[in-house]
């Protein structure tokens, strides 16, 4: 299913969020900041220091029969052969990559549609991770794979070491299922290789001094061909250090051949050339702000603000269409598909080979309508039902050859069930059903809305169990993230059903301002020197919560990872009032330096950049390492992180975790060796990372 990011701004947002090489970043000293020296991410002073924090929160929360009780119980939904195997279909077969208790590294495997509506497909394995992993001396965590259409013969498979962003990249067969002996290979780095035909590809990397931009992504895309050195490759486009990133793609669709050419400027804004056979590149001429996305003969806009053009305005989050070559000549036909409301948002659209998914939200709940083009206006048609309170997603199988697509229901209590079917044939049909992990008969999903500081009203959503008396007293994990146009939705989990459901804890997701639950509106109001409508919203859910007794500070608590994370910072520097226990998960924390740690960089255009005065008047505000300070009625709280994240890096919680410890605050750290941004490599760190932050606040707030 493509998402309402558009195939290139996908790609820049992969860019975005792969690889870092893994080194020390160049320390650039600031005034009175005593724990610089934290910032030499593998230094052997620095992980001893880590290693000693790990010891101290594995004896005080992970030494003890009840945490292990639940890290196995967690590990155990995480490796559950009756999981749905989901699946995306590449060539005449459907892939999946499967990780469970006797494949830890995980198995890229394949099945044919009738083996896979089985209720225990047989299952042809394409590559063992744990067997590469075992020959090479590697800790490969899977990273996926890019085919060649229309053969699907050969792929660009990407392997991380140890979980990192950074990827070592190879060409891999197919048929012979083995990588491709001289074939396109290329080192660690934050790459984007994509295919224009059987003997070149187009490849955006690390060629050597000067070719990164000051994000410290690729500043050239080069055409590389097979058999020759990556050296002799020819140069595409050349960005500005101060762009953000380049790359180039091949649409591959039969009569459709295009290649493009995809420039990100900063994250919100970019610019997609389409290249000529002659190398002469044309900009499709939409605002910088705007997504495009081409398909067959259409090409589909998303202005992000409103736009003015040929006469007409169309809205910000609107869905546009005109046909490609049309809009490529001038002509400005454009017919609307979607229009945001007050409550509206498009969250996905997905092409099947005749019509348009669209995945609409109404107040953070789904609803799919199928579209038809056609002389003048599209024709619509609902798609499926599904419960209240609960996510429905749908997305074609194939675009180039059918009208089947697959669809998911999910909510807080309602496993996942997976249904297939074919457009204008009939309802689709259940084909696989997530199990149950807890009893979810005992609890109530509502729906409730919170007043901001300045007036806005900011939902979210509540998981309780049906006796659940009103008196302050119940245990309540409140979780948000407010960030990146990113929404929290219904969706079934049977780690927070058994780690805190089950316990008698209320659940609770607040859909804050900065993500995306009603459209770039939602997102924009609080970039930058807005951000802290983001912290207001989620203090205002919090403050709702106690007002309706639901709990009390001393029983609230409070967790996010990443831009949740950073939330989780200003939750405990701003609010601390209002929590009993914090879990900040691989988080921003110093944003006096981010832009200099990892891939900081990249943020500006969400953040801001504390290097220039004016911005860091208003960063500071929001930046929890410089407003952390004595004698504050901080509750506990736990940082947690990845030495191998190098996206946000473990920088951000070794030094916020000093400085509170030296400031006296009841403090605790913990920084898994491997896992990158997602802090675990397997189901077995995953299970673990997961059992410490629940069990972390459940010690404080029950």
């Amino acid at each position: 299913m493509t998402t309402k990011t558009s195939l290139w701004l996908t790609l820049a947002l992969s860019l975005t969020l792969s690889g870092m090489t893994h080194a020390a970043n160049t320390i650039t000293p600031t005034a009175k900041d005593p724990n610089l020296w934290l910032e030499t991410i593998d230094g052997p002073k620095q992980l001893d220091w880590v290693k000693q924090q790990n010891a101290e929160t594995v004896k005080t929360y992970a030494d003890n029969a009840e945490f292990k009780q639940l890290d196995a119980r967690l590990l155990e939904v995480l490796d559950s052969n009756a999981r749905i195997p989901m699946v995306s279909k590449i060539g005449d077969h459907f892939y999946n990559f499967w990780r469970d208790k006797e494949h830890p590294k995980g198995l890229w495997r394949r099945t044919t549609l009738d083996e896979y509506r089985k209720d225990t497909p047989t299952w042809e394995t394409v590559i063992d991770l744990d067997a590469l992993s075992a020959s090479e001396k590697e800790n490969w965590v899977w990273h996926g794979a890019d085919c060649l259409k229309p053969a699907y013969q050969r792929c660009l498979v990407a392997l991380s070491r140890g979980g990192a962003d950074a990827s070592v990249m190879r060409e891999f067969d197919l048929t012979s299922k083995q990588f491709v002996k001289d074939g396109f290979d290329l080192p660690e780095a934050k790459s984007v290789m994509n295919w224009k035909d059987t003997d070149h590809v187009y490849v955006a990397t690390d060629f050597g001094p000067g070719s990164m931009t000051k994000s410290s992504y690729p500043r050239i895309v080069k055409e590389w061909k097979r058999g020759t050195p990556l050296t002799s490759a020819t140069v595409v486009y050349e960005a500005k250090d101060d762009d953000m990133s380049v790359s180039a793609v091949r649409d591959n669709t039969p009569g459709f051949e295009r290649d493009f050419v995809f420039l990100q400027i900063a994250f919100y804004d970019s610019q997609t050339f389409v290249r000529g056979k002659d190398g002469k590149l044309t900009k499709i001429d939409v605002p910088d702000d705007a997504n495009v996305d081409a398909h067959r003969e259409w090409l589909l806009i998303e202005p992000r603000s409103d736009w003015n053009v040929g006469g007409k305005t169309y809205k910000s989050g609107s869905l546009l269409a005109a046909k490609f070559d049309d809009y490529m000549a001038g002509k400005r036909e454009i017919t609307v598909l979607f229009t945001p409301s007050d409550t509206t948002a498009l969250d996905a659209y997905s092409w099947t080979r005749h019509h348009l998914i669209l995945n609409v939200m109404d107040n953070v709940v789904n609803r799919l309508e199928v579209l038809t083009p056609g002389p003048g206006e599209w024709t619509r048609a609902p798609l499926g039902g599904a419960p209240a309170l609960s996510t429905i997603a749908a997305g074609g199988v194939d675009d180039d050859s059918s009208d089947a697509y697959f669809l998911t229901v999910t909510g807080f209590l309602q496993p996942t069930t997976l249904y297939y079917g074919v457009l204008n044939q009939g309802e689709g049909q259940a084909i696989k059903h997530s199990p149950s992990f807890f009893d979810a008969s005992k609890f109530d999903v509502s729906q409730h809305f919170a007043t901001s500081k300045d007036g806005t009203r900011v939902p979210y959503f509540e998981i309780a169990p049906k006796n659940l008396k009103a008196d302050g007293s119940n245990p309540t994990l409140q979780y948000g993230y407010g960030g990146f146009e990113v929404s929290l939705q219904p969706a079934y989990s049977g780690s927070v059903g058994r780690a805190w459901l089950e316990k008698g804890g209320v659940y609770v997701i607040a859909n804050i301002r900065g993500g995306g639950e009603y459209g770039p509106r939602w997102h924009k109001a609080a970039l930058k020197a807005d951000r802290l409508r983001a912290y207001e919203d989620f203090a205002a859910v919090s403050q709702d919560l106690i007002a309706r007794k639901i709990t009390s500070p001393q029983h609230l608590g409070a967790m996010g990872g990443s831009n949740g994370g950073l939330l989780m910072g200003n939750m405990l520097t701003l609010y601390p009032q209002f929590y009993g226990a914090i879990v900040s998960q691989v988080a921003l924390l110093d944003m006096q330096r981010y832009t200099h740690l990892s891939a900081g960089a990249s943020w500006m255009a969400e953040y801001g950049d504390p290097d220039k005065p004016q911005e860091w008047a208003w960063i500071k505000t929001f930046s929890p390492y410089y407003n952390a300070r004595a004698g504050q009625k901080y509750p506990p709280v736990l940082f947690t992180t990845s030495t191998r994240d190098d996206r946000v890096g473990p920088v951000h919680a070794r030094k916020m975790t000093a400085k509170l410890e030296s400031l006296g605050y009841n403090t605790s750290f913990y920084e898994n060796i491997e896992g990158g941004h997602g802090a675990a490599a397997d189901n077995k760190q995953a299970a673990f990372m997961s059992a410490l932050g629940y069990t972390y606040l459940w010690d404080h707030v029950k």
